[in-house]
């Protein structure tokens, strides 16, 4: 991977987002729907927030025990708004800079995705996932192979 490559080159472009004002029905929706881990809050085209999987699951935490509780979690997913549970006071990067700013941000912070915006405006998302994927799809060389085998 090259370290000094542009965050455009990783970043996921095509975003699912919410609104600040969305039900948290409508992010359950988008979660159980999408092989996705975290939502850019926005509010015309500028981002205000991050809302991750696993904070939904742990404000959700114990709401689908039986019959009861499924009508207790409808009425908590209507009732609570996106904003109510959001991250706010966002890391973010630019889609110039580089890959090896965005490792040192994740190691430094142990955040798992940074929104990408240019001019204000929310342009993308990178993730620990897609640096991982990025490494494991680099094509290995005998060379590299050999030398890993003999050390």
């Amino acid at each position: 991977m090259n370290l000094v490559a542009p965050v455009s080159t990783l970043m996921t472009r095509n975003l699912i987002t919410v609104n600040p004002e969305d039900t948290l029905d409508k992010v359950k929706t988008i979660f159980d729907e999408n092989n996705i881990h975290h939502l850019p809050v926005v509010r015309f085209n500028k981002i205000i927030g991050m809302l991750s999987q696993t904070d939904f699951k742990h404000f959700m935490h114990g709401y689908t025990q039986n019959q009861t509780d499924e009508i207790l979690e409808s009425t908590r997913l209507n009732s609570w708004r996106v904003e109510d549970i959001m991250t706010k006071g966002l890391g973010k990067v630019d889609s110039t800079d580089k890959i090896r700013t965005v490792l040192d941000v994740f190691k430094l912070n142990r955040f798992h995705a940074l929104p990408v915006v240019d001019n204000d405006e929310l342009v993308g998302i990178i993730t620990v996932h897609d640096i991982i994927k990025a490494l494991a799809e680099e094509p290995v060389s005998l060379d590299d192979y050999e030398a890993a085998k003999n050390s």
